[in-house]
C-alpha cells in the first residue's frame, strides 16, 4: 500500500500556473513525511484538509524548514510559475518572500468561503482555481517571460540594458514579481536547472558546465547555500 502519495497534473492555461498538486499521507503511516523546501521561484496555494486552513508559501531565497506532512493528512494546492502569482493574491511577491501566510490575510473571509468549497468538493482543485479565475482582474508583470529569458544566458548586469530598463527599474519590477532582486532569481532559476539535469542523469561536472556556473564547486556552493545540504544528498 502507497503510504505518501504526490501527485502533479496539468493547469488550465490563462491563469500562470505551472501545475495543480496533491499530496496526501496514508492514515496508516507509522511517522509523519518530512519534505525538503528547497527555492524553486515558484508561489503556492495550499489547502491543508485536516486543518480546513488555505495557506500561502511565498517565494523563498535558502532553505525553508521542512515541510511535514501527518498521517491522514492531505494537501491540495496550485503552484504559480515564478512571477505570475501577484495579480492574484493581491501583493507583491516581495510582501511575502520567505514566509507562510494564511490566505485570509491576502483574501479575508473569501478565503474561509473557498476553504468550505473545497472540504464540499469531490474535486477540491476546482474550486481553487476558479477562485483564482475570479481573483485575476490584472495580467502579470509584461517583463515577467522575457526577464526569466534574458537571465538564463545574460548577466544580470547586461540584462536592464537589453529590456530597455535602467538597473534600479530592473530590481523594483524583479521584487514585485518574483519577491526579490534578478541576482537571486537567476540563483534560483539555475540552481533549478542544475537538479533538473542531475536526476536526469548527467554527470555533475557536466551540469555544472551546461548551467553557467564556474565549476563542480561553484555549483556544490550555491547548492549548499540555497537549499542547505549538499546535491548529492539532495538528489
Amino acid at each position: 500500500m502507497e503510504v505518501t502519495s504526490y501527485r502533479e497534473s496539468p493547469a488550465p492555461p490563462g491563469l500562470g500556473f505551472a501545475c495543480l498538486w496533491s499530496h496526501e499521507q496514508s492514515g496508516s503511516a507509522r511517522a509523519p513525511h518530512v519534505q525538503q523546501v528547497v527555492p524553486d521561484g515558484c508561489i503556492d496555494l495550499i489547502w491543508w484538509k485536516d486543518r480546513a486552513e488555505l495557506m500561502v508559501a511565498g517565494p523563498d531565497t535558502g532553505p525553508s524548514p521542512p515541510g511535514r506532512l501527518e498521517p491522514g493528512e492531505r494537501l491540495v494546492a496550485v503552484r504559480f510559475r515564478p512571477g505570475t502569482a501577484p495579480p492574484a493574491l493581491g501583493v507583491p511577491a516581495d510582501a511575502i518572500r520567505d514566509v507562510r501566510v494564511p490566505l485570509r490575510e491576502l483574501w479575508g473571509t473569501e478565503a474561509d468561503r473557498l476553504a468550505e468549497a473545497m472540504a464540499a468538493s469531490s474535486d477540491p482543485h476546482t474550486p481553487l482555481v476558479d477562485a483564482v479565475r475570479a481573483r485575476t482582474s490584472a495580467a502579470p508583470d509584461p517583463l515577467v517571460p522575457a526577464l526569466v529569458a534574458a537571465l538564463e544566458s545574460h548577466p544580470v548586469r547586461e540584462v536592464a540594458g537589453t529590456l530597455g530598463l535602467s538597473e534600479r527599474q530592473l530590481r523594483r519590477r524583479a521584487h514585485a514579481a518574483f519577491g526579490y532582486g534578478p541576482k537571486t532569481l537567476q540563483r534560483v532559476l539555475r540552481f533549478q536547472r542544475a537538479l533538473r539535469l542531475a536526476r536526469a542523469g548527467e554527470p555533475l561536472a557536466d551540469v555544472a558546465y551546461a548551467v553557467g556556473y564556474a565549476d563542480q564547486a561553484h555549483m556544490a556552493n550555491e547548492v549548499r547555500d540555497l537549499a542547505g545540504t549538499p546535491i548529492r544528498a539532495l538528489l
